[in-house]
C-alpha cells in the first residue's frame, strides 16, 4: 500500500511502508542501567465524557500496556506527566492509576515507581495546603508498596517566595518518607507553571538549591530524574551528586549519550520516550550490558530523531504522539485520550510521526499500522 502523508507545508507525499518489523525478544533482566517507561494511560472510547470530565479510563487496556513494558524487562514509572497528570487525569484518576498498577507490578514482579504531587488543590494554595497534599499523595503511594517521586508542583512554584521555602518543604518531605524517593525536576518547557522552580529562574541558581537538598537528605533520595533537555546540565549535576544517588535522564532529546555516559559516570534512565520504544530501548540497554558501547548506539541513536519530533514545542503534547503510536502498534483499538487530548497534534505532525516510526520497524504489524493510518487520513480527508 503506498500512502500520500502530508508534510509540514501541508503537500501530499507518496510513501512506501516498511513491510517487516524489528523483532524483540523479552530477555534477561536490565542489568548496567535501571531503566523507567513514563507510561501511558489508555482512555474509555466509549465513555459520555467532555473534556472537563474526571477521566475516564480503560483500565484492562492501561494495565496490558504496563504488563508489556515489563515483559521488556522496563520499569514503569506511573502517574507521570506522560499518563497526563494535570492534563487531564486528575488526582482521583492518578490515586485509582497507583492502585491498580502498584498491585499488579506486584502480581508480575514488576519494577514500579509512582508521581506524588499536589495536583488535589486549587490555585491560590499556601505553602502548608502544599504540603498537607504532598503528605496526601505520600501515604497513597506507600500504601500501596510502590517506590515515591516527589514530582515539582505547580502549587509550590506559585506558592513558594524563595529556595528557602523549598529546602524546608523538601526536608520535611524527605524526612516524613519511609523508603529513599526520586526527586524529579520537570523544566518548563514540560510544564510553562514550573517556571522558576527551586526558587530561580536562574538555572545556576537553582541548580544549586537543588543539589543543597540532595546532599542535605541523601540517605532518603535514591536518584534524580531531571527534565531539562540541556545533556550537559544534567551531565554537570550527575557529577556533584552524592555516592549512592543515581541520576534518572529524563532528557527525551539527548538520552543515547546521557545513558552511554563517559568515563566519569552514567545517567539511568526515566523517560516518556520509553513507551513507544520499550522493546527497541530494553534491547539497547541488554547490548549495553555486555560492555557494547557502540552496537547501544547503533540501535538507540536512530530514535532520536523521532523523539525530537514527537517532543517538538509546545512539549507539553508529547503525549499526544506516545498514544497516537500505542493505537498504530495495537497496544489499544482506538486513538482517543482523555480530555480530548488526541486533538493537540496535526495531521503532518502524525504522518511525520507514522514515517518515522516505520522506518525504525517499531509497529509489531505493519500492515494493522498501515490500515489505521490510513483511516486516520480518511477522517481528515485524504482519500487518494
Amino acid at each position: 500500500m503506498t500512502l500520500h502523508l502530508p508534510n509540514a507545508a501541508g503537500e501530499l507525499k507518496a510513501y512506501e511502508p516498511r513491510a517487516e518489523p524489528l523483532t524483540f525478544d523479552t530477555g534477561a533482566p536490565l542489568a548496567s542501567r535501571v531503566v523507567y517507561s513514563a507510561a501511558h494511560v489508555v482512555a474509555d472510547p466509549l465513555a459520555d465524557t467532555t473534556p472537563d470530565s474526571p477521566a475516564a479510563v480503560d483500565w484492562d487496556a492501561t494495565l496490558a500496556f504496563r504488563r508489556h513494558l515489563w515483559s521488556h524487562g522496563l520499569g514503569v514509572a506511573e502517574a507521570m506527566d506522560t499518563a497526563q497528570r494535570g492534563m487531564g487525569l486528575d488526582w482521583a484518576g492518578a490515586a485509582e492509576l497507583i492502585r491498580r498498577s502498584s498491585a499488579e507490578a506486584k502480581s508480575v514482579g514488576g519494577r514500579i515507581a509512582v508521581g506524588v504531587g499536589t495536583d488535589q488543590i486549587a490555585p491560590g494554595a499556601s505553602l502548608k495546603d502544599v504540603r498537607a497534599a504532598y503528605e496526601e499523595q505520600l501515604a497513597v503511594a506507600e500504601g500501596a508498596g510502590a517506590q515515591v517521586i516527589l514530582m515539582a508542583s505547580r502549587a509550590l512554584a506559585a506558592a513558594a517566595n524563595s529556595p528557602q521555602d523549598y529546602v524546608d518543604l523538601y526536608g520535611h518531605l524527605l524526612r516524613q518518607a519511609t523508603e529513599p524517593v526520586i526527586l524529579h525536576w520537570l523544566g518548563p518547557m514540560f510544564d510553562p507553571a514550573l517556571e522558576g522552580y527551586w526558587g530561580s529562574s536562574d538555572l545556576d541558581a537553582a541548580t544549586d538549591t537543588f543539589v543543597e537538598i540532595i546532599k542535605a537528605h541523601s540517605d532518603k533520595v535514591d536518584g534524580i530524574k531531571v527534565s531539562l533537555l540541556e545533556a550537559q546540565r544534567e551531565v554537570d549535576i550527575r557529577r556533584r551528586l552524592p555516592n549512592g544517588v543515581r541520576c534518572y535522564t529524563g532528557d527525551d532529546f539527548n538520552y543515547p549519550e546521557l545513558i552511554a555516559g563517559d568515563e566519569r559516570g552514567f545517567s539511568h534512565a526515566l523517560l516518556g520516550i520509553f513507551d513507544p520504544l520499550g522493546p527497541l530501548a530494553a534491547k539497547a540497554v541488554r547490548t549495553l550490558d555486555t560492555g557494547d558501547v557502540d552496537g547501544f548506539r547503533q540501535l538507540l541513536d536512530p530514535t532520536v530523531e523521532l523523539s525530537r519530533h514527537l517532543f517538538q514545542a509546545p512539549t507539553r503534547f508529547y503525549k499526544t504522539g506516545v498514544v497516537f503510536l500505542a493505537w498504530l502498534s495495537g497496544h489499544q483499538d482506538h486513538f482517543t485520550m482523555v480530555g480530548g487530548l488526541q486533538s493537540a497534534r496535526s495531521l503532518p505532525h502524525f504522518a511525520r510521526a507514522y514515517e518515522l516510526a516505520d522506518q525504525l520497524g517499531l509497529f509489531p504489524k505493519p500492515e494493522l499500522a498501515e490500515a489505521r493510518m490510513k483511516n486516520l487520513l480518511a477522517l481528515y480527508g485524504v482519500t487518494s
